[in-house]
């Protein structure tokens, strides 16, 4: 019985099939426990240490079935409020860690962000197709930085409209490479909650929920 108690986990979908174990195996218990008193030599009887060991390991187990149903129930809520909350953001304008943005109307923009000064940073843009469209080089200080892309090729060409990818690569003066964060900014088209995590559509850019940084509401152009 010890082994087949080791033997509950902690993943959710067990959650049922744990308690019903735990359920025959604590009758399986009771029922031998109660075939040995009955059964005990009275000039030998049973060490009753190793029965409250046993009932002490069975409540331990209860416990923790129970404490892993309250979480998943915490989880669940969390995510419906989640869910719900998100929807709010459709019509605002959001910043998400994300190295890709939409080039429209001749411009794509992205953030960055150097946590400390960099030698040199290059900056590489690649299309839809894995393609290198355009190399540059960026700023070197630490903090923030913004970039616009004006859709020009490295060969000079207008790049078509669509989703582009943003690649940082900094070194520090030993030679070292920096990680750099990059973010874009959209305003929120569309919410999917039809899989395990909410993702936020921007522009064409799709991202999961946790990967927000901000909120702001969209200013019309006048």
């Amino acid at each position: 019985m010890p082994s087949e108690i080791s033997a509950i986990t902690d993943s959710s979908p067990q959650l049922a099939s744990s308690q019903a174990s735990l359920a025959n195996n604590y009758e399986m218990f009771l029922s031998l426990l109660t075939s040995q008193m009955k059964n005990q030599d009275p000039l030998d009887p049973l060490d009753s240490t190793q029965f409250v060991d046993q009932l002490v390991s069975f409540s331990g187990v209860e416990q923790q079935i129970a404490q892993n149903q309250n979480l998943e129930s915490l989880l669940i809520l969390q995510s419906a409020t989640a869910q719900t909350s998100s929807v709010s953001y459709i019509g605002r304008v959001a910043t998400a860690e994300t190295p890709q943005s939409r080039l429209q109307g001749g411009a794509a923009s992205w953030q960055y962000e150097l946590p400390e000064s960099a030698k040199t940073t290059s900056l590489v843009i690649k299309d839809s197709s894995d393609r290198v469209v355009y190399r540059g080089s960026g700023e070197t200080s630490t903090g923030v930085h913004d970039f616009t892309w004006d859709g020009k090729t490295t060969s000079g060409a207008d790049a078509p409209e669509g989703i582009y990818t943003m690649e940082i690569s900094a070194v520090d003066d030993d030679g070292g490479s920096i990680a750099a964060e990059i973010r874009a900014s959209a305003r929120v088209t569309g919410i999917d909650l039809s899989g395990s995590e909410v993702m936020v559509e921007m522009g064409g850019v799709e991202v999961p929920l946790s990967s927000i940084l901000a909120l702001q509401e969209y200013q019309q152009a006048s």
